[in-house]
């Protein structure tokens, strides 16, 4: 068994409850027993069972009650019933209220053991096909974030163990990597996800603004402040702050935000009154901010103080084994958006999808998939619905090929002169004046190339 099955036994008659203990037990599980019905209701109400082994017939009450008691607080603990009243009518009332199966009196211990070991096995493959499910399907309770690449797994295991705790973390990774979707699972997977969660892009705001918009302000602290008002500091107080784009932060407020870090306490704009900072504090850029502290645009003692846990977000071009679970989600969220039939992607589609780059990673790909759906009009979707650039790369790769098919350049250099000439010479209808004024070389030099070429006969002429 591949771990320890947790078992209840109900039955008034200790000789038999006994002998049925002792047999699970050699057989490797944790067993429970007790000769109240009552009391086996209890049992279940303070911890779960994998089983329950009931008498039909109890003093206090009888195995049907027992099993309905067992539904309500537990649907995944299966029960069997022991009866010495095997009827039709019995087993067909006990079925119906979800009982796994009914054993007669008198019966051999063997045929329960075999009972049992059939039933755990059932449960140990539901729980296998759930877990492989998950694996298949990438889910990992993280809202937004799809990917079964070894690279998202690693990372979806260390939100899972960093978002309990209160560290602060710093998100790396290019644009469209997917950093605030990260963001997102640690704020909902942390003892902080019934509280605020606040984002700040501080990128989008001028110096002074941003300022005033993390740490607040009071009345009268600069023209047009009218009133008090709470900065994000503030507003997320007991949640978690998200500082997106971190490394464009000016110096000052480089100050200001190591202050916060260091002593969880900073004012408002104009005020006097000094606030404390509850706020969980999780970062994210796509700059490298070792090197902006070694160019002095970042403070080192504010990097190290933000680099407390650091995730790095693959791009997609190395996380390939996500590109069509990624497209194939993001077609079934459109196609149901824009009201279309479309089902899949052509042979010719997904191999481009899987060999572009993606320079603009997962954010392009569902651009990308939104076009090709708004575009596309049959049941798949095909290359000439994809974007140009990727759509383009068709052409590359015929010429990739075409080059891997040359044994040297200089057979390299004859094939692609050829077709560009021959190319010209379609576009000019053969005017060879004006083709050789294109291809920046003299009529004489022309009708060398056709000829040593082997271009068509009255091109050269």
């Amino acid at each position: 068994m591949p771990r320890t099955p947790r078992i209840l036994i109900i039955d008034d008659e200790p000789l038999m409850r006994i002998s049925i203990s002792d047999a699970l037990k050699e057989d490797g599980c944790s067993v429970t027993e007790t000769d109240s019905g009552r009391a086996g209701v209890n049992l279940m109400k303070e911890a779960p069972y994998d089983i329950v082994i009931t008498d039909l017939r109890l003093p206090d009450i009888d195995g049907i009650e027992i099993l309905k008691s067992c539904k309500r607080l537990s649907q995944e603990t299966m029960v069997i019933l022991i009866t010495a009243y095997g009827s039709v009518d019995t087993a067909v009332e006990a079925m119906k209220y979800g009982a796994y199966d009914y054993i007669t009196k008198p019966f051999s211990m063997d045929e329960l053991l075999l009972m049992v070991k059939r039933l755990i096995r059932v449960k140990d493959l539901e729980e296998e096909n759930l877990m492989l499910k998950e694996q298949v399907e990438g889910r990992y309770n993280f809202s937004g974030i799809i990917g079964k690449s070894e690279k998202m797994k690693e990372i979806f295991d260390k939100v899972t163990t960093v978002a309990q705790t209160d560290s602060t973390i710093l998100l790396l990774g290019e644009s469209g990597t997917g950093k605030e979707l990260i963001a997102n699972a640690i704020h909902f997977n942390s003892n902080r996800k019934n509280e605020p969660f606040v984002k700040v892009s501080c990128a989008a705001l001028p110096e002074t603004l941003l300022e005033a918009e993390l740490f607040g302000y009071e009345k009268g602290a600069f023209t047009g402040a009218v009133k008090q008002k709470k900065g994000r500091f503030e507003l997320a107080n007991k949640g978690t702050l998200f500082l997106d784009e971190i490394g464009e932060l000016s110096p000052a407020i480089q100050v200001k935000l190591l202050r916060v870090l260091q002593e969880r306490e900073y004012d408002r704009l104009g005020g006097t009154e000094t606030l404390s900072a509850d706020v969980r504090i999780v970062c994210a850029t796509q700059r490298d901010l070792k090197k902006e502290v070694q160019k002095g645009a970042f403070r080192e003692d504010l990097y190290y103080r933000l680099n407390v846990v650091p995730i790095t977000l693959p791009p997609l071009r190395d996380r390939k084994g996500d590109v069509m679970l990624l497209a194939n989600h993001f077609l079934k969220y459109f196609a149901a958006q824009h009201k279309k039939s479309i089902k899949g992607f052509s042979v010719d589609a997904m191999e481009l999808l899987l060999k572009y780059p993606f320079p603009g990673n997962v954010r392009e790909l569902e651009n990308t998939l939104e076009r090709a759906v708004v575009l596309g009009k049959g049941e798949e979707i095909h290359p000439w619905d994809l974007a140009e650039d990727i759509n383009n790369l068709s052409d590359c790769l015929k010429v990739i090929e075409n080059i891997r098919s040359y044994e040297n350049l200089s057979k390299a250099i004859k094939d692609f002169e050829r077709q560009y000439i021959t190319k010209v010479l379609e576009e000019t209808k053969g005017n060879k004046g004006l083709a050789a004024k294109l291809l920046g070389v003299s009529r004489k030099t022309l009708w060398e190339k056709c000829k040593l070429l082997e271009i068509m006969k009255d091109a050269a002429q």
